[in-house]
C-alpha cells in the first residue's frame, strides 16, 4: 500500500461506544494484513483511550470522543481526543496503578496497556481543556524477525 489513508470517527461517550471505536479502528487496520495478535493489541489499546475519555474525561457526562486514524506504509496512527477536563499531572496519570477513580474499581492500568500494546505513545492535556492520546503501531513488524514461509 502506498501512499497515505486515513479516516475519522466521532462519537458519544457513553460505554456503549467503545466497542464501536474498537471494531471500526480494527477494521480500518485490516487493510494492512496485521495478525491476530496485533488486531488484539489494537483493539485493546484504542478500548483503554476511548474508556479513559467515557470515565476520567467527561466523568459520566456527555461529550464528543474524536478518533482519526490514518496508515502511511506499514504504520498505523491512531488519535483518541476529548474536550473533557483534562489531566492535571500526565506523568503521574501515567504511572501503572495511578487512578482518580479508585471507588469505580478502576485499575489505572490503562495508559501502561496503551504503552504495552503500540509502539508509540503519546498525551497531551490541558485542565479544562480536554486530552489527546496519540499511538502509532508498524503492522508486520515480527514477521521481519520470523519465519517467512519462504523457506
Amino acid at each position: 500500500m502506498n501512499g497515505k489513508t486515513s479516516m475519522e470517527l466521532r462519537i458519544g461517550s457513553s460505554s456503549e461506544n467503545e466497542s464501536l471505536a474498537r471494531v471500526c479502528v480494527a477494521a480500518f487496520a485490516a487493510r494492512l494484513d496485521p495478525t491476530l495478535e496485533e488486531i488484539a493489541d489494537i483493539k485493546t489499546a484504542v478500548s483503554e483511550a476511548v474508556t479513559n475519555c467515557i470515565i476520567h474525561g467527561y466523568e459520566g457526562s456527555e461529550g464528543e470522543i474524536r478518533i482519526s486514524c490514518s496508515i502511511e506504509e506499514k504504520r498505523l496512527h491512531v488519535e483518541v481526543e476529548d474536550q473533557g477536563v483534562g489531566i492535571m499531572d500526565i506523568k503521574q496519570a501515567m504511572e501503572p496503578l495511578f487512578t482518580t477513580k479508585p471507588e469505580l474499581e478502576r485499575s489505572g492500568m490503562g495508559f501502561a496497556f496503551m504503552e504495552a500494546f503500540m509502539d508509540e505513545l503519546s498525551v497531551t492535556s490541558s485542565p479544562g481543556q480536554g486530552t489527546k492520546v496519540v499511538m502509532e503501531k508498524e503492522i508486520g513488524k515480527a514477521g521481519l524477525y520470523g519465519y517467512s514461509g519462504t523457506d
